[in-house]
């Protein structure tokens, strides 16, 4: 059963202009990455330059949906890209194995909320629905490298950084939705 939901247009530029953003937060990330990575640990920067590739193809394939749409930007937008540069700066400058837990945080949250926008999506815009398809096998293989490069190592600072990097990433998104993240996933929880 799903629940009362607002008006499906508005939910639906909500979610391009939420994932058009963390696409830009995602190409911040891997930059600042990169530029510690070149000087500090060399050999992971084409696998960083790799992914940074599909996120601005991802971003373009967003930002070319939402004209059709009605949808601009994100309000937030500079948020965004300052967040997502400190956030790869940072992660880089604490080491090579922190630049994997970001990556793992980010993936399993936007993970999270791919899964419950195709769900939203499936019987209100096929378009989008297949868009984020098309997209999240590339997402789901940056959290696939990312847990590869850790293994098993049950850490305290990987249990923190995916702490407190997926809380900071459910905040952004939640802000740039104006909360319809929230009921986006009520709604599939009811279903299940």
């Amino acid at each position: 059963m799903l629940l009362p939901s607002r008006d499906p247009r508005m939910t639906i530029k909500r979610i391009l202009k939420v994932n058009h953003a963390g696409e830009v937060g995602a190409i911040r990330i891997y930059a600042a990455q990169i530029a510690v990575a070149r000087r500090l640990f060399p050999r992971i920067v084409p696998e960083l330059e790799e992914m940074r590739i599909d996120e601005i193809d991802h971003e373009r394939i967003f930002r070319d949906a939402m004209p059709s749409r009605q949808a601009r930007p994100c309000w937030i937008m500079s948020l965004w890209r300052m967040g997502g540069y400190l956030l790869g700066f940072v992660t880089a400058l604490m080491g090579e194995r922190m630049v994997w837990i970001c990556t793992e945080a980010v993936e399993a949250t936007v993970h999270r909320h791919l899964e419950e926008q195709l769900h939203f999506l499936k019987e209100r815009d096929a378009g989008l629905h297949g868009l984020i398809l098309s997209i999240q096998d590339q997402e789901m293989a940056h959290l696939a490298e990312a847990r590869q490069h850790q293994g098993d190592d049950p850490s305290v600072l990987r249990s923190i950084g995916n702490g407190v990097i997926g809380f900071a990433t459910e905040c952004l998104i939640w802000l740039s939705t104006w909360g319809d993240s929230s009921w986006m996933s009520r709604e599939m929880r009811a279903v299940r």
